[in-house]
């Protein structure tokens, strides 16, 4: 189930019914409240001029890239070049790589979007049977009856498949695998239960409006938790096999909802794609007149635009370390696991780095190394903060700074977290990929 239709089920059941008194307000609701995202702004804004640049070097160039988006070839968004790009740009983004779903009348290979312009790469790919696919040649004609099979013919191409939307497909125990998603926008949104629950109430609609107008990107922040379901796994994954973390943008621009006054004076909601959801006759259901006062037919009563592709590209990323702005560039660094997901609505991470050394040898995220004595983790942030080192899917140590160091004592996974403090309480910035140290 997608975000667009769990938001509309909860506003749509917001105007059948009466207000409810409820006796727990959602999180996600009070993060929502304008006096939250306000003190949310307030306190992001200094952020940006609390960083400074990084000097411990990867030897690399860090690359902003949005993974899991939709276009117009998509059944379920309308999406077109120009809007994706002019979006990408707005964000910082240098690549964006779709996935489309999967149709008979075209080939996501051959007529999927591939180009470099203004600066922003694009790269075709298509989501299918939980997986992100992205082969090197059409697979069109290729026939798929399970999940293995679907990674085998992607990958038999040499291109690369990722796992995606975990929380539907925990058990799923695949070889040969890319990588996996793990963080996914639309998933963490769905963790939100009693947000929806709140939206039963109209008055939570109309709060819900507001802040979206007033704070858009801290509104659509206010939804993130940290995604302690898709690591545990990814991290259960890696045990086993290689598998670069990537996050899902997930991006449609189509969840939204449009009120207005039909034509023969009912209260009409369309959905983010201009589709009919509700018609209601406020004589039947007069709670919906007092929204429609002084209103006439084609009159919008209120409109709400949840995902724009420029917010949802804001809101997080893949950073990939490459040696230029190409398609093969992209591809190494993805199938090499140089790569970390940033949350950047908090601020821009760039620069960030964590890698082992042994004596002049860099050895950066993605790499298998042997185990010895030589070996020292080391990372550095342009912000202050909490890292976090994680083994084996085991908080290991922790320390505070724009600087960390380790020497490793034994072999396991080791990957790092970076933390920021925000008026909630602390915050997941940066997640980075594994340094695999063998026994």
């Amino acid at each position: 189930m997608r975000l667009q239709r769990v938001l509309l089920t909860a506003c749509l059941c917001g105007l059948l019914q009466s207000m409810q008194p409820t006796d727990a307000r959602a999180d996600a609701m009070d993060r929502l409240a304008t006096g939250q995202l306000k003190k949310l702004r307030g306190a992001i804004e200094p952020l940006q001029q609390d960083r400074e640049p990084v000097t411990l070097s990867s030897g690399y160039t860090d690359y902003r890239a949005v993974m899991h988006v939709h276009s117009r070839w998509s059944h379920d968004s309308r999406g077109t070049t120009e809007e994706i790009r002019e979006a990408a740009k707005a964000a910082g983004v240098r690549i964006v790589m779709f996935t489309e779903h999967h149709a008979p009348h075209y080939d996501y290979f051959t007529d999927g979007h591939r180009e470099l312009t203004d600066g922003v790469l694009f790269i075709p790919g298509a989501e299918t049977s939980g997986l992100q696919n992205y082969p090197l040649a059409s697979v069109k004609n290729r026939p798929i009856e399970s999940p293995q099979q679907g990674v085998d013919v992607v990958r038999d191409t040499g291109g690369m498949v990722f796992l995606c939307h975990l929380e539907e497909r925990m058990d799923w125990e695949l070889k040969n695998l890319t990588g996996s998603e793990i963080y996914n926008i639309h998933a963490d949104a769905k963790d939100e239960p009693r947000l929806f629950a709140a939206l039963r109430n109209p008055l939570a609609v109309v709060q819900l409006l507001a802040a979206f107008e007033q704070y858009p990107q801290e509104s659509f922040a206010a939804l993130q938790n940290y995604p302690a379901d898709y690591l545990r796994r990814w991290d259960q994954l890696c045990r086993k096999d290689r598998l670069t973390g990537i996050a899902a943008n997930d991006a449609h621009h189509n969840q939204g909802l449009h009120a207005f006054v039909a034509d023969d004076g009912s209260f009409q909601v369309n959905d983010g794609l201009d589709k009919r959801v509700l018609t209601i006759d406020p004589e039947e259901k007069p709670a919906v007149k007092p929204l429609m006062l002084g209103k006439k037919p084609g009159d919008t009563i209120f409109k709400l635009d949840l995902d724009p592709y420029e917010r949802s590209f804001r809101h997080v990323s893949t950073h990939l370390l490459m040696h230029e702005l190409t398609e093969p560039a992209v591809r190494d660094a993805l199938q090499a696991g140089r790569a970390y997901v940033a949350f950047d609505w908090i601020a821009d991470p760039t620069g960030f780095v964590f890698q082992g050394r042994r004596g002049d040898e860099r050895l950066p995220m993605g790499a298998e190394v042997d185990f010895d004595k030589g070996l020292t983790f080391e990372a550095a942030a342009p912000l202050p903060g909490t890292f976090r080192l994680i083994r084996n899917g085991v908080e290991l140590v922790s320390a505070v700074g724009r600087t960390f160091e380790f020497i490793p004592t034994q072999p396991g996974n080791y990957r790092l977290e970076a933390w920021v403090n925000l008026p909630d309480g602390p915050q997941i910035w940066i997640l980075s990929n594994p340094i695999y140290v063998r026994g």
